[in-house]
């Protein structure tokens, strides 16, 4: 039978949350109501992730043993607090107004529609059409162990450091690492993914056995880094920083400093770890947005590699 509903506090909102002791994470038996909590526990952090973002849903009615719901439309029933932005997708010349973060009452609610993971556009609502968020997903295949992603991305580290950029990495809740860096507005999605590939590649000539940008993934070497540039492609979503992820473990991707990615474990930060250390470090993204860099050396290198015969980007697959 299903639990009483509980009003939970989320800001100014009150959110009603239905079913609130139904298992969402089989592992150690969190709760619907324990997810809600840990997302009010690093409410400045994954507000400040998603903040004017449109935002995919990756939605778990039953829990995450059961299936999951890819969900770009608001759910129904949304209150009136909460804020959409419409996005045209022109394969399909539809619409669909997406959730656009800008409380934590509105993640809150989002839980009350069974969402585990939040995923974000790397542009806001004001103009969809101009990023203002780099992202290097460093993407192991499937015999990478995770030492070899932690020594790319202190190759990543090293190059950044070179184009006087600060990046903000986190681990994806998976087998691999992120790193987020704010960007000026002032370019398309074709030329953040092309600053990214140059990007890529400048990471594999400096570790050429241990990464690729090799864009065919039946041509990759099962045991490296896939260097996944397309991760800037116009409604390519990546889960945010501080956004839990639908496995039984309840894994999170969990902001690091730099220093830590030497000894980290993906499977050490999980709703039942972060809470604390959110309470201890608090919100390593703080200062993301205090800088916002530009693309012009990185569209350089672009430009010098396709001139010495390497492709540019491949189409995306959106």
């Amino acid at each position: 039978m299903a639990s009483p509903s509980v009003q939970v506090s989320a800001g100014e909102q009150s959110v009603r949350l239905s079913n609130p002791s139904r298992v969402y994470f089989p592992m150690r038996g969190e709760t619907k109501l324990d997810l809600a909590q840990y997302y009010l526990s690093v409410s400045e952090g994954i507000v400040r992730a998603l903040r004017d973002r449109p935002c995919m849903l990756h939605r778990f009615p039953t829990g995450v043993s059961g299936q999951k719901v890819h969900q770009k439309r608001l759910p129904a029933g949304a209150p009136p607090w909460v804020e959409t932005v419409q996005i045209h997708f022109p394969r399909w010349n539809r619409t669909a107004d997406e959730l656009c973060v800008t409380s934590i009452a509105d993640v809150i609610w989002a839980v009350q529609m069974s969402t585990v993971e939040f995923h974000p556009w790397n542009s806001r609502r004001f103009d969809v059409e101009a990023p203002d968020e780099w992202r290097i997903d460093l993407d192991p295949m499937p015999d990478c162990p995770f030492s070899r992603v932690r020594r790319v991305a202190a190759v990543a580290h090293e190059v950044l450091s070179e184009l006087g950029i600060e990046g903000y990495p986190k681990t994806s809740g998976g087998n691999g690492l992120h790193i987020y860096v704010r960007i000026r507005p002032d370019w398309g999605f074709a030329d953040v993914r092309r600053a990214a590939l140059a990007f890529g590649r400048e990471v594999e000539r400096r570790a050429p056995s241990e990464t690729t940008t090799t864009w065919w993934r039946k041509d990759r070497p099962s045991d490296v880094v896939f260097v996944d540039y397309n991760q800037n492609a116009r409604d390519h979503t990546m889960a945010a920083a501080y956004s839990v992820r639908g496995n039984p473990r309840g894994t999170v991707s969990a902001p690091l400093l730099w220093s830590e990615i030497e000894d980290a474990e993906p499977d050490d930060f999980t709703i039942a770890t972060m809470p604390a250390r959110y309470a201890s470090v608090g919100d390593l993204t703080a200062g993301i947005d205090d800088t916002a860099y530009g693309l012009e050396r990185l569209l350089d290198w672009a430009a010098r590699d396709e001139a010495a015969g390497a492709q540019p980007p491949a189409e995306p697959d959106n």
